[in-house]
């Protein structure tokens, strides 16, 4: 299946966002390749004087091959239409803007427009605002919606006490994360704070994106000097050494030999070459990115600013999906995502308890990491290796002596699955590992502040208890005494209602409605995944990429 997602316009140099390197062709941003039709209308936008196909496209311009010959200093009015995966998220739109025509080559036919106002502007005044607008009337709805379930169940309480005690507390539950992220904010940058950082991407398998991996951690707004890269290949079957090595060979001349490439002579499971990369570093701080993952320019700079608090030990970024527009399945993890790190993650960060810095961007206090290093390679649970659930097992050593949080300015992007079987596999893997690290969390959650603990607890009981509420409100109420879950499922809808919408007010993308199919596939498919993990939560084996390590591990 072929990913879709904005494909950006190579520079001219490899590294063209680090501080030393601004020689650089953009003049207005980031340029992303484009396969659309544009219609080139008078400046007076009364007549069409011709189309084009587009070439390539960026906040400030576009370059177009007209069917026409146009001169530079032409004034024009531009129509086209932004597809989705174009351009980055919330982009995609009808556009009609004045423009100017500021280059002609004449031996391609490309013609370089300049937009009369960026298209973020436009958009924001003819499509972003009304969207805004219209998510805050639509959280009040859902709120007042919610209130009155809330009442409701509260009525009807003695006439089904598990269930309705199940929604009132999942309804506080859920309530109190969308408030306490509501009053979240990230880490400002402060001046002069630039810890030395090393970067650790394992590697298994990832010829396809490791260029674009390795690209996006070196590729950053911060001293090249304090900054170096160390890709441990966990003994690849396919090319991924070889284009590892390729990149380095290429950049050297840039980037020196500051990116590092170690391979392990067979493979050895994802936390032993996290475990090789974290002893090889030499940074203050050691920042973990999964191999299928890649950085923002600004993505360590904002990373390692809660550092400045010598009690934190830990740091997770956001993590966006990268393949958002492939098919239905990565739309919906799409708003899956963005609400489990900005409001989830950001709930706990109120607390300094984010539960799990996730693998995709997680940033940690080498001394802290050194500190536990050994234990965390060497995990086992019910006597076999603990070979998956790395990040969140690693969470918890940190939790246990300093603060993990949770920084929003600190983006990365993410290939996720699209296709169900994948899909299906990563669920299972991580409901298995959720399962095993929150039960070596509750020996230490109770002595957090009261409130996050409380909220830790019953994150932790109402998925459990899921399948047995949803059976009995489902099947066994229906059939004994013949009464219907339609206050479970008004329940469920208005906080999939209220989860959109909250997703429309931050990211005015037409994503938002994905949130409403995601809720209820949870309810009808993905909910069912608990009871199987909780039947074979000792198991060990990767899924989605098993290897000869994590087989012959999970054989014993």
């Amino acid at each position: 299946m072929t990913e879709v997602f904005p494909r950006q316009k190579p520079d001219r140099r490899f590294l063209p966002d680090i501080p030393s390197k601004q020689h650089t062709r953009r003049l207005t941003g980031p340029r992303y390749f484009s396969q659309g039709q544009a219609d080139v209308y008078s400046a007076d936008g009364k007549y069409r004087y011709t189309s084009g196909r587009t070439v390539d496209i960026s906040e400030g311009g576009m370059l177009l091959v007209p069917d026409k010959p146009l001169r530079v200093g032409d004034k024009a009015v531009l129509r086209f239409f932004l597809s989705a995966g174009t351009m980055p998220e919330g982009f995609e739109s009808f556009v009609k803007l004045p423009a100017r025509v500021v280059r002609v080559d004449s031996a391609s036919g490309h013609v370089g427009f300049e937009f009369a106002n960026p298209l973020s502007q436009y958009l924001h005044r003819k499509r972003w605002r009304y969207f805004e607008t219209g998510s805050l009337l639509g959280i009040l709805l859902a709120l007042i919606g919610v209130w009155f379930i809330k009442k409701e169940s509260i009525f009807y309480f003695w006439f089904d006490v598990p269930v309705f005690l199940y929604g009132l507390c999942a309804i506080f539950y859920l309530l109190s994360r969308f408030f306490f992220a509501a009053l979240y904010r990230p880490y400002k940058v402060t001046p002069g704070y630039q810890p030395s950082v090393t970067i650790v991407i394992p590697c298994f398998n990832e010829e396809e994106w490791i260029e674009k991996t390795i690209h996006g951690c070196l590729n950053q707004l911060y001293p090249e000097e304090l900054l170096e890269v160390i890709v441990v290949d966990d003994g690849s079957s396919d090319n991924s050494v070889a284009v590892a090595r390729a990149v380095r060979d290429k950049i050297y001349d840039e980037a020196g030999d500051r990116l590092v490439v170690h391979a392990f002579p067979e493979n050895r499971g994802k936390r032993h070459a996290l475990a090789a990369g974290a002893r090889m570093a030499k940074g203050e701080l050691v920042l973990f990115v999964d191999s299928d993952s890649f950085l923002q320019p600004d993505a360590v700079l904002h990373v390692v600013q809660p550092f400045h608090d010598p009690h934190i030990g830990g740091a997770a970024g956001r993590c966006e999906v990268e393949n958002k527009w492939t098919n239905v399945l990565t739309r919906m993890q799409a708003v899956r995502y963005f609400i489990g790190f900005r409001i989830f993650k950001a709930a706990e960060s109120i607390f300094d308890v984010v539960t799990c810095l996730s693998g995709p961007l997680a940033c940690y206090r080498r001394t802290v990491l050194m500190r536990y290093l050994d234990a965390w390679e060497s995990q086992t649970f019910l006597g076999r290796p603990a070979t998956f659930g790395d990040d969140r097992s690693l969470t918890n050593f940190v939790l246990g002596s300093h603060y993990a949080v949770y920084q929003h300015t600190a983006v990365c992007n993410t290939i996720v699955p699209s296709t169900y079987g994948k899909f299906f596999t990563q669920q299972m893997r991580w409901k298995r590992s959720w399962l095993r690290e929150s039960l070596r969390a509750c020996k230490f959650m109770w002595l957090k502040e009261p409130f996050m603990a409380i909220s830790f607890y019953l994150g932790l009981i109402l998925p459990v208890m899921a399948p047995v509420v949803v059976l009995r409100a489902f099947v066994f109420m229906p059939a004994a005494y013949g009464i219907w879950p339609t206050m479970y499922l008004a329940g469920v809808l208005l906080m999939s209602i209220l989860m959109c919408t909250s997703y429309l007010l931050l990211k005015r993308s037409n994503l938002w409605l994905y949130g409403v199919p995601f809720c209820f596939f949870y309810l009808f498919v993905l909910l069912w995944q608990i009871v199987w993990a909780l039947l074979t939560f000792w198991k060990s084996e990767w899924g989605t990429r098993a290897s000869k390590y994590d087989k012959s591990t999970a054989m014993g």
